[in-house]
């Protein structure tokens, strides 16, 4: 797709490239809370992760709200799948995968419950890349999307210290206000939009950074921080996240 700002090589270089991506996944982990109500509210019974590996949030949602759960992505190392399962106490076969071009693939089936982490933000075309994922959506089911907020603070330091991973992502995704009426033009109903999430700061690959970079980095998080203890409310200028909810 042409206005895929990634490829598969990428993203396999990515993900290659981490270090403790197996780890305990706790039961506060980060939007847990917002799914916990969504399944208690909808009855959510299955749900697929689009673009979601290693597939914390399929392992979570399979392990804490006990859902049949699919991981699908364009790139898939099961080894490290498997390992995550296993950290958690579960085990392969415990989840579904697909791996296949998102753009190419005819789903088999529908799901209840649709969610992406971190995946429409690399796509210049936001309502199509959106589009995608209501091909897996039952009638009446629950689409659920956050990306990361590049336009406050957060932005700042990506721009000046990892422009590269900067320009991998479509600054103007991230507009609460953009995203509701990219919904609304796709038919969907019940839309919210809204920043999410205390104030942090980070870099991709942290420990390739320079020193100085680090440094600032860092006296940027500590400075923020204790001036944003003055407010708690959710913003442009400090969330991380960006919360997408709709219904089908």
């Amino acid at each position: 797709m042409e206005n895929n700002l990634t490829d598969r090589s990428f993203w396999k270089s990515f993900w290659e490239s981490k270090k403790d991506l197996i780890f305990y996944l706790k039961p506060d982990y980060v939007f847990g809370d917002i799914l916990a109500g969504l399944i208690k509210k909808k009855g959510i019974k299955t749900a697929i992760e689009l673009g979601g590996f290693p597939g914390y949030y399929s392992i979570y949602l399979k392990k804490y709200e006990h859902l049949t759960t699919t991981l699908f992505d364009y790139y898939v190392h099961e080894g490290l799948v498997k390992q995550l399962l296993e950290k958690n106490g579960l085990q392969e076969g415990d989840i579904n995968i697909i791996e296949a071009d998102l753009f190419k693939y005819t789903p088999q089936e529908k799901y209840d419950l649709v969610l992406s982490f971190g995946l429409i933000e690399h796509f210049s075309d936001t309502k199509s890349i959106i589009n995608t994922h209501l091909q897996f959506l039952k009638p009446g089911g629950t689409l659920f999307i956050t990306l990361p907020n590049f336009t406050g603070v957060n932005g700042w330091v990506q721009r000046k210290f990892d422009l590269d991973n900067y320009n991998k992502h479509y600054i103007e995704s991230m507009d609460p206000a953009f995203l509701a009426e990219t919904c609304k033009a796709l038919g969907l109903k019940n839309i919210e939009t809204y920043y999410h999430g205390k104030y942090t700061v980070w870099l991709e690959n942290k420990e390739q950074k320079s020193a100085i970079a680090k440094a600032v980095v860092k006296a940027v998080w500590v400075g923020v921080k204790v001036a944003s203890k003055l407010s708690s409310a959710k913003s442009k200028a400090l969330s991380p996240y960006i919360v997408v909810k709709a219904e089908m």
